[in-house]
């Protein structure tokens, strides 16, 4: 009788593996998407194979886009420059929702619960909530600002930055959706350009456009602190100019230090975590944009404004010394590293290829044609805060 049942079982098994209409299934653990930015689509890739699996168009301006992933990795939510708040189905390869929400966007986030999809604006600015499921709209703050540096704060929150009148907002859904508790802190800094939240949820690093320095903010503190860091950094040197703003997302933090872009400098800064004082500071190839740690924090991969976007170097973490200058291509807009870090993806928009290194012996790998690529998005980033 064990033995007849076990035989069932055995003869049941293989078709667990297809779905009803007897494709294979597939995980989503070894998934990305790929933004093709001059032609409004995505490209869903497979980590294992180095190989690109379908394309999904009709997602409007991609050219400054990011997304979001869903707690199953199953949707990516895709923010465009036009407004445009699109739905992606990345197992099925289909465009699931699209919805134009305001005149120009500049990225987004997801709550920790999955539930709402919060939109940063530039156009009448401000922050549009909807529903993950539907698309609908759940919440519209107004805050007669650009906003910029969204991201999910921990209990069904979100905070942002507004350039017009440098404060910060913490937008609180955890009681009525509909009508989040507003806490603004104000005398973040002149013009933020940019921030992120640390994987703790307890950080929130501001990036200052209108004077040196960052602006850091404790969430766990009670109202949250404001804390000026680095401001001295350049104040005796001439700035360069700035052909691309460096992102705040590719701060780092390596061991107790923070490794992030100077802004219209040549260089990437150091700083105490614990202090926010200078510790130092690395010359490189051109002006910053991503200083992206390997997950392990041995080492940071760097990327660079025109004319210098087709290098890469990779600094030490802990000499901060530069050990490697790689020429991936040209253009290379974005960085991801594989979840573990084995591999580092690059995208190299002017010659249409994602190009894939691996990330301690510097041996390319493979590549992946692509339309003028720019952000690689792996699904690992559905379970990280701030992303």
């Amino acid at each position: 009788m064990i033995r007849t049942t076990l035989t069932a079982l055995a003869l049941i098994a293989p078709a667990a593996a297809l779905a009803q209409d007897g494709s294979t299934l597939r995980g989503t653990g070894d998934l990305g998407v790929v933004i093709e930015r001059a032609t409004g689509s995505v490209l869903v890739v497979d980590q294992s194979d180095r190989a690109a699996l379908c394309r999904v168009e009709g997602l409007g301006d991609l050219s400054h886009a990011s997304l979001t992933f869903s707690p199953d990795e199953r949707y990516a939510y895709v923010f465009g420059r036009d407004g445009g708040l699109s739905k992606v189905d990345i197992l099925a390869c289909t465009l699931e929702n699209r919805i134009i929400q305001a005149g120009n966007s500049i990225g987004g986030a997801i709550s920790d619960d999955g539930r709402l999809i919060a939109v940063s604006n530039y156009e009448p600015g401000g922050v549009n909530v909807f529903d993950a499921d539907t698309l609908a709209p759940v919440a519209e703050i107004p805050m007669g600002s650009k906003t910029v540096g969204l991201a999910d704060v921990p209990g069904s929150r979100f905070i942002v930055a507004t350039w017009d009148d440098g404060e910060a907002w913490l937008l609180d859904h955890s009681a009525d959706p509909a009508n989040p508790q507003v806490t603004r802190i104000p005398d973040v800094g002149a013009n933020p350009y940019d921030a992120l939240l640390t994987s703790d949820g307890r950080t929130y690093i501001v990036g200052l456009f209108g004077e040196k320095g960052l602006t850091t903010i404790d969430l766990w503190a009670d109202p949250p602190a404001v804390r000026r860091i680095l401001p001295d950094y350049g104040k005796n040197e001439p700035d360069l100019p700035v052909y691309k703003m460096p992102h705040l997302q590719g701060w780092t933090l390596a061991g107790a230090t923070y490794a992030l872009p100077a802004v219209g400098l040549h260089q990437v800064l150091w700083a105490d975590a614990a202090s926010g004082q200078e510790t130092g500071r690395t010359d490189v190839a051109g002006q910053p944009v991503f200083v992206t740690a390997r997950p392990d924090g041995r080492e940071l991969w760097v990327n660079f404004a025109p004319p210098d976007n087709g290098k890469v170097q990779v600094i030490d973490s802990m000499t901060h010394e530069v050990k490697q200058t790689l020429e991936p291509g040209r253009g290379v807009l974005h960085m991801e590293f594989t979840p573990r870090g084995r591999e580092v993806w690059m995208s190299a928009r002017d010659d249409d290829r994602v190009v894939i290194y691996d990330s301690r012996t510097y041996e390319k790998l493979g590549e992946i044609e692509a339309k003028a690529p720019s952000g690689i998005f792996f699904t690992a980033r559905a379970h990280r805060t701030g992303l």
